[in-house]
């Protein structure tokens, strides 16, 4: 049995990517996207038409209308692929306008019910800020499901839960890659790898509070650098992987054990936290790496989002 169909029998799969047609392949369940993974796909000749059909269609209208039509039509075409759902991504320049990101997650649900789909294939990607953590508790409420993203403090996650957030993904490769950065010489790859990966690291820890408490927000670990941070987080309740490491992983036959267990999580020695608006704030403040790379991944996913929006001002 490969190392995919291992880590199957424990985790769900979801495949990370824009392209659609790679995904048949690993038969994931679920499928995520973001707008630098959409803006790569729509430079490519296969995906090119689906820009340009959007754009045609409806040429009077705004250019953010437009760019949610691509982006649910990614969506559609995903959903024609996997059986389970698609997350598709509230753009990351509303992050910290909470009452904005919820009528732009309105519309792109409705885009979804235009065209056939139930919520319950849709997760609303929304970037983790208290701002965005408070619109998920409003659509959550309406009952659209979400997904929380550029993760990577404790303060994110314990908060996500008290949201009723369906599904966060933590971002185990960032988080790697900022403590490597930040040790320059003394890191130390081998004593920093598997279960001491300080990513890997990070998402055990949510993974424990929420099943020590019973939170029912599912953990889905995203942005791997290689196959070795996945196992580590075998049996996380989902992993997002890129189609480049779900080859890796189909490829190779080594056993891969069950690394996160939830009998093991609720048996933890840990307290429950409790935070409002100003203890959030003030605990994503004191977390250097949390800080710096939320608002790294908020700039990247906005830069690309305007790329996209020039892209589609030059073909009206």
């Amino acid at each position: 049995m490969n190392q995919l169909d291992q880590l199957k029998q424990c985790t769900t799969v979801v495949a990370d990517t824009g392209n659609f047609k790679e995904l048949a392949q690993f038969a994931p369940r679920d499928a995520t996207t973001n707008p630098s993974l959409i803006l790569k796909a729509v430079q490519q000749p296969e995906y090119a038409p689906l820009l340009a059909a959007a754009v045609a269609a409806h040429k009077r209208e705004r250019v953010d209308v437009i760019v949610d039509e691509v982006l649910v039509r990614f969506g559609l075409e995903i959903l024609k692929i996997v059986p389970g759902r698609v997350s598709t991504e509230v753009d990351a320049r509303l992050s910290f306008d909470t009452a904005a990101t919820v009528a732009r997650a309105h519309h792109i649900m409705a885009l979804y019910e235009q065209a056939g789909v139930s919520r319950e294939r849709v997760l609303i990607k929304i970037a983790s800020t208290w701002e965005g953590i408070q619109a998920a508790r409003i659509l959550e409420h309406e009952g659209m499901h979400c997904n929380l993203t550029l993760l990577f403090s404790f303060c994110q996650a314990v908060a996500c839960g008290d949201a009723g957030v369906t599904l966060i993904s933590p971002f185990v490769g960032r988080i790697y890659d900022w403590h490597k950065k930040a040790a320059g010489s003394a890191w130390d790859e081998a004593l920093s790898s598997s279960a001491n990966d300080p990513g890997v690291k990070s998402v055990a820890q949510i993974y424990t509070y929420y099943k020590k408490f019973g939170v029912t927000t599912e953990v889905m670990g995203a942005s791997f650098r290689n196959v070795g941070q996945i196992a580590a987080l075998a049996g996380c309740d989902l992993l997002t992987i890129s189609p480049d490491l779900l080859a890796a992983l189909q490829n190779s036959e080594a056993a891969l054990p069950r690394a996160l267990d939830p009998a093991a999580a609720r048996g933890a020695k840990i307290h429950a936290v409790t935070l409002n608006e100003a203890s959030f704030r003030y605990a994503l403040n004191e977390d250097a790496m949390a800080t710096e790379k939320l608002a790294e991944g908020i700039r990247g996913f906005a830069a690309d989002a305007g790329r996209l929006d020039k892209m589609i001002e030059g073909m009206k």
